[in-house]
């Protein structure tokens, strides 16, 4: 507290060195002379922060804006009382690494108009301030991504990182939150990518995103029944004005100016009161009312396409022959012919095209297109050629008219109709019958491989490693294509040669070790009983490295490695230090540790939720864990959850929405109808 009144210009009233720092103006203590609380708010103050200010470990409220402070701002990381924290409007230079590590009980935060701070990014370890409620860093030289770490923050209702130089997309994070206030505007270069994420905001009251770079339509806003202003300008986003948007009774303000809006001008009913609609935007009309029939076909197209800015820049106005990209009309201005090749399309194609009555030619080939040809196109009396080729369609094809020209080649997915057997052409032009040729003998040149390598892998563990079981050296075995075998002579010395002193806990599968590799990397070894093996015991080890090989996820335990080496099998995790979820419930006084606060509990088992969401349904391929208990919930230093043990896991194939199982897992954690059966 001393430096800190020798760094400050002008001295504070009633601060001097001839008092107690507890009585000074405007600080508070606690019963033990320790400061909790200083505000030096709006004194007009100058001068360098001490760089351990961060020192005062029983900080709660730190108010130093609106004044002058110049230079590093010092750390506060690891204060874990601090609950607010302002530093805005003044003349902060820089941030410094770890800033935002530890400050666990943090509420309130504000850096905003920090003009002269160098460059900084959002770090990733404000996940840790799960208590947030408001951050505030408005003109403040944040550059880069905003992390995608909105889900660990369950009470953030205002978020202001206006007039700053973020870029990259929305994250999928925000949605589901309960932000009320988002302001992102007015960024340098630009956020980017869709907005699509605003519709699961069901909180939102106000969304200022103007002058960026968004782009696509317009998302369906009716969930969000609180939106009060929704100021989108100076984007580039296309599509119709959704109908939706029109419908929400709490909207007064919106703002959709000098974007590449189409289709039907919007009436907005009488409750909004006010709308800007002008600038770029290309609708059909200067008035409300519907567009030309064929003018919203082919907004049906662009929609399944969503609405590509080319087209948008182009297709004005109500009259699709005049000047309209792509199109061509005949003499009485019905469109004939719609030509989209090579031109990076990413989308689906539409059936809004069979309304197209007089069309003859549609050429799509070149571009990203998914999905399937419509059925409906075969019965498109004036086709004449359709060319779809090198796409990535799936499906049938189906039986199109023989005067119709059709190409498919380079879409492999692609399959002939069942039913065609009178002639119909599906595309297998001598190219395509020659792709075909190539690609049957590149799969028989690639099984040849694996059989000769699977054959010589049996040699090898015939005459081998395990023709001399003593000989100490390691019999490796990849699962599921897996990489990650580790020798034991690395996991010998990283636990100290299975030291008793470094063992973490005991189960039914073995004994956990704790160990420390070369690199200071910590880690956490599962050690099989070295007894006879059962076939049962092999099948959990095989499915733990099986399971673990395939998902990733920051609330599920990560498999370093694996181990086989004579008779034992082995498995490295990562090392949670807080050990398992059964400690912290059930024996936290013997560990020496805190009972969870209910705040802590929530948050694992939200954690915890995540974790089992991405197994069920998110990961490639869905699992179920059929042993999920406190004992298999493993926690960080920061008491986050992650899920472990996945020796009873189950694969769910793809398309099943239930599996027959056989009994497993652990009694007093079955569902009671599971157990019952």
């Amino acid at each position: 507290m001393s430096k800190l009144l020798d760094a400050l210009s002008p001295t504070p009233s009633n601060w001097s060195n001839t008092k107690h720092y507890c009585d000074w103006k405007n600080v508070i203590c606690d019963s033990t002379l320790r400061v909790t609380s200083i505000n030096l708010s709006y004194q007009s103050l100058s001068g360098t922060l001490p760089s351990d200010l961060g020192t005062l470990t029983q900080l709660t409220y730190l108010l130093l804006q609106r004044n002058f402070f110049s230079g590093p701002i010092p750390s506060f990381a690891n204060l874990t009382s601090l609950q607010v924290l302002r530093l805005d409007t003044n003349n902060f230079t820089s941030i410094p690494n770890g800033f935002f590590q530890g400050l666990t009980s943090l509420q309130f935060l504000t850096l905003s108009r920090n003009y002269q701070l160098a460059p900084w990014t959002i770090p990733t370890e404000l996940s840790q301030s799960t208590s947030l409620t408001t951050f505030y860093s408005s003109n403040s030289n944040i550059f880069g991504s905003l992390p995608d770490i909105f889900d660990y923050f369950p009470v953030l209702r205002d978020l202001q990182l206006s007039e700053n130089n973020l870029t990259g997309p929305l994250p999928k994070s925000f949605g589901g939150s309960k932000i009320v206030l988002l302001w992102l505007e007015n960024q340098s270069n630009g956020l980017s990518g869709n907005i699509d994420v605003l519709s699961s905001m069901t909180k939102l009251y106000q969304a200022v995103l103007f002058k960026n770079q968004f782009t696509g339509p317009i998302p369906d806003l009716s969930n969000c029944t609180d939106l009060f202003d929704l100021q989108i300008r100076d984007n580039q986003l296309t599509g119709l004005v959704p109908d939706s948007l029109m419908s929400i009774p709490t909207l007064k303000n919106i703002s959709l100016d000098n974007n590449m809006l189409q289709g039907p001008y919007p009436k907005f009913p009488s409750f909004v009161t006010h709308v800007t609609l002008n600038g770029i935007n290309t609708f059909c009309n200067n008035i409300p009312g519907p567009c030309d029939p064929q003018v919203t076909i082919l907004l049906e197209v662009a929609a399944a396409l969503g609405y590509p800015i080319k087209l948008a820049i182009s297709w004005k106005g109500n009259n699709v022959c005049d000047g309209w990209t792509f199109i061509m009309c005949d003499s009485v201005g019905k469109v004939i012919t719609v030509n989209f090749t090579k031109q990076g399309f990413v989308g689906m194609i539409s059936p809004a095209f069979t309304k197209l009555t007089s069309l003859r030619n549609l050429y799509l080939s070149d571009n990203n297109l998914t999905g399937s040809i419509p059925d409906a196109l075969a019965n498109l009396t004036t086709l004449q050629a359709l060319d779809v080729s090198n796409n990535n369609l799936t499906g049938l094809i189906p039986k199109f008219a023989s005067t119709v020209t059709l190409t498919t080649i380079g879409n492999p997915l692609l399959s002939s109709s069942p039913s065609d057997s009178n002639g119909t052409r599906t595309g297998l032009s001598a190219g395509m019958i020659a792709g075909i040729v190539i690609a049957v003998v590149i799969l028989v040149v690639v099984v040849l491989f694996v059989w000769i390598k699977c054959y010589v892998g049996r040699r090898h563990n015939k005459f081998g490693t395990e023709g001399n079981p003593n000989n100490g050296k390691e019999v490796f075995k990849n699962i599921d294509g897996s990489n990650v075998m580790i020798s034991i002579e690395v996991i010998r010395q990283a636990t100290n040669i299975f030291s008793e002193d470094n063992i973490l806990g005991r189960g039914g599968f073995g004994v956990v070790y704790k160990g420390e590799l070369h690199d200071g990397t910590k880690i956490a070894v599962k050690r099989m009983k070295s007894v006879a093996v059962s076939s049962k015991e092999i099948k959990q080890f095989d499915a733990e490295i099986a399971v673990l090989t395939k998902v990733r996820h920051r609330h599920l335990v990560a498999l370093l490695g694996y181990c086989l080496n004579d008779n034992e099998r082995l498995l490295v995790f990562e090392y949670m230090p807080q050990g398992t979820l059964t400690q912290h419930l059930f024996h936290w006084g013997e560990n020496g540790c805190s009972p969870l606060t209910w705040k802590e509990r929530i948050i694992i088992a939200l954690d915890v939720a995540r974790g089992v969401e991405y197994l069920h349904s998110l990961a490639q391929q869905s699992f179920i864990h059929r042993d999920l208990k406190p004992s298999n919930i493993l926690l960080g230093n920061d008491r986050r959850a992650k899920v472990a043990d996945f020796g009873l896991v189950k694969n769910v194939p793809d398309g099943k929405y239930s599996v027959e199982t056989q009994l497993a897992g652990t009694y007093g954690y079955f569902a009671p109808e599971y157990a019952g059966n």
